[in-house]
């Protein structure tokens, strides 16, 4: 009994196997966004003609954000119940704040001090699952109630997202109201609600773009460049359609970018030899790296890091079926979830599986914002681990299994087989 108390109070420890994905693949990412990025900023007067000028700024974002990510690391899980009041007031201000600065190609998504700049959107992605996951876990039973639980949860969500619409940045929309679904969805809410949801958020959504269309340009914008700007969001999609078609226009980007995975072929032309990223495809450190990885590493090369990619997600699922409290089961999946939504539209854009939406593939882009908000998130499915462990310490000790006094839709169905 002397050496059991100390045991059972002790924290418990991280899943080390996905703190060692989260490294390779935050590592890779470096590398890549130097492979990608040297030739152009060493041409470009911008950027000092320094060749190392994005690698050392995402190497500088890399080290702050495993800064960040042990910091969260060590923050239980009773805190981040308190913590996501406050975080999500901050988000929410800072979305209405950024609507009343400068736009950058067409859209007001930054905040700028002095040479860096951040995102609130990748902010709001991690505020709005933790609030979520908060808000149903208190609701308890009666969040399957339409008046008094499903309709409350959904307006926060429509909020959050018209807000960003009004930007307008439809991608970062479309991943957070899709992640909140997920959340929504793992909660146990109706499946009826939830469908008939869908109908009520996609019109909400046109009316909000359609606002941010007439009003969100700048207030010297002209009725011909406002019309430019909307034929360009149209020229996306029909881009999609028939790139080749629009190959001197909007399906430039996308022909450059099915070209350089083309040409990898089975093994790839190596690392630091692609073509494409010489002034062919432009954003190719930040939207289009996954092309730069299908050129250089070819077939065999892109499997492989689709596979780690794939167990990285597969590995942080577990631990979230894995925890005995609905709070950090909900926070795990809608972290995730998260990551594979945006994932799969980052990759299914510039592999046209789905129309370009322009946003990040996590870890991997060049981005401050993105990668700092993504190793936090990392930093709390490692917490979520930790109680895990200790939990399986607890259990041991005492011989006692501790249930979940809310289980939600995920926690219902995992079998043995995930412990």
């Amino acid at each position: 009994m002397r050496n059991t108390k100390p045991e059972t109070r002790r924290r418990g420890t991280p899943d080390f196997q996905l703190l060692i994905l989260t490294l390779l693949l935050v590592g890779f990412g470096v590398i890549m966004v130097f492979s990608s990025s040297s030739s152009v900023a060493l041409l470009n007067k911008e950027y000092n003609f320094d060749s190392l000028y994005f690698v050392k700024r995402q190497s500088a974002f890399a080290v702050l954000g495993l800064f960040i990510m042990l910091v969260a690391m060590n923050i239980k899980m009773e805190k981040y119940k308190k913590l996501f009041a406050p975080l999500f007031f901050i988000t929410i201000l800072l979305l209405i704040i950024v609507l009343f600065t400068g736009s950058l190609n067409g859209a007001k998504s930054w905040l700028r001090f002095g040479s860096v700049g951040f995102q609130p959107t990748e902010l709001a992605k991690i505020s709005i699952i933790l609030y979520l996951s908060a808000l149903i876990v208190k609701k308890g039973d009666r969040f399957r109630d339409l008046r008094t639980g499903y309709i409350p949860v959904t307006v926060i969500v429509g909020c959050v997202a018209g807000l960003i619409m009004l930007q307008p940045d439809l991608g970062s929309c479309f991943i957070l109201v899709a992640t909140s679904g997920l959340i929504i969805y793992a909660g146990g809410a109706s499946v009826k609600h939830i469908t008939a949801s869908i109908v009520l958020l996609v019109l909400g959504a046109s009316i909000v773009f359609g606002i941010g269309s007439l009003f969100g340009g700048d207030s010297g914008t002209t009725d011909g460049q406002a019309a430019a700007k909307q034929d360009y969001k149209i020229g996306r999609f029909q881009a999609f359609l028939n790139p080749e078609k629009y190959r001197q226009g909007t399906g430039y980007n996308l022909v450059q970018s099915l070209q350089a995975i083309g040409e990898g072929g089975l093994n790839g032309s190596g690392f630091g030899k692609g073509i494409i990223k010489l002034h062919y495809l432009p954003n190719s450190f930040n939207d289009f790296i996954f092309s730069v990885i299908g050129e250089e590493f070819g077939f065999v090369g892109t499997a492989i890091f689709l596979m780690l990619y794939l167990y990285f997600i597969w590995r942080g699922m577990i631990i979230a079926l894995r925890c005995h409290d609905p709070f950090g089961t909900l926070v795990g999946t809608g972290i995730m979830g998260l990551i594979a939504i945006q994932a799969f539209i980052n990759i299914g854009g510039v592999t046209q599986t789905i129309p370009i939406t322009g946003v990040t593939l996590p870890f991997i882009s060049f981005g401050g914002s993105s990668l700092l908000v993504m190793m936090f998130s990392m930093g709390i499915m490692l917490s979520i681990s930790r109680e895990n462990t200790k939990q399986a310490v607890q259990e041991r000790t005492t011989g006692v299994a501790v249930r979940n006094e809310v289980p939600n839709r995920f926690q219902t169905r995992r079998t043995n087989r995930f412990r």
